[in-house]
């Protein structure tokens, strides 16, 4: 049966292990069986350049270029905690890039997908902060900073994005709906896959519109697959 897979938020690092375990497994015993796997950012907790060389960072590039020579078509949406991911990462491991928003057929739905995080237009101070981090001049300086500064930055950057957590509401942190039906109209689709929230839904709207969201890795993994007939998260 024909099927595509859709996961976000991963956020792979070397100190939570269970989730590349999870993330391993995944990727050789489902992600095989699809023609096609959609990563809508977050793959990694941080990134903080291309030249990074580490064994996870060895480790999903194995995973991903295995993938795509079984015949897997892999895309990738950067996230807001690995949005520096760049052509040279992907191109070792044969991953596709697309923008921030990108339309698709999808078993002849047209469909929008995103990362997310552009959706949350209420929380006012992270809109600045994107709009900073993505100059493309502070990119241009930020790779070329030493690696054992950039690590230091991430951290830092990390645990700010922590603390500032614990002030918001859920509502601050969320998509906002009147902004979502723009998009809606914007690209003229009749559903919209994204990740970020963390809060795995599917939401059917009004006008025979469908949202819906990706959840986190954890416990267990999320995992959307959609086939010609249906739509169901599996674990």
């Amino acid at each position: 049966m024909s099927k595509i897979y859709f996961i976000a938020d991963l956020h792979l690092s070397e100190s939570h292990p269970n989730l590349t375990a999870l993330f391993v497994d995944f990727m050789r015993q489902k992600a095989p069986n699809a023609e096609k796997l959609y990563i809508l950012g977050d793959l990694f907790d941080f990134w903080i350049g291309d030249d990074e060389d580490s064994s996870l960072v060895n480790l999903v590039k194995q995973e991903i270029l295995q993938l795509t020579r079984t015949g897997v078509d892999c895309y990738f949406i950067c996230g807001n905690r690995d949005f520096l991911i760049g052509k040279s990462f992907a191109k070792s491991c044969n991953l596709q890039l697309l923008p921030t928003y990108h339309c698709i057929n999808l078993y002849g739905k047209r469909t929008l997908i995103c990362h997310g995080d552009t959706l949350c237009t209420d929380d006012i101070a992270y809109q600045q902060y994107r709009k900073k981090v993505h100059q493309k001049w502070r990119q241009w300086l930020f790779l070329r900073l030493p690696l054992k500064i950039r690590l230091k930055i991430a951290d830092k950057i990390r645990s700010k994005s922590k603390q500032d957590k614990t002030h918001k509401s859920d509502q601050i942190m969320d998509v906002n709906e009147a902004f979502v039906l723009e998009i809606f109209n914007k690209f003229n689709v009749l559903q919209i896959i994204h990740g970020h929230t963390h809060r795995q839904n599917i939401h059917n709207l009004s006008g025979n519109l469908t949202r819906i969201v990706l959840g986190d890795w954890g416990p267990t993994a999320s995992i959307l697959e959609v086939t010609p007939h249906n739509i169901r998260f599996i674990e």
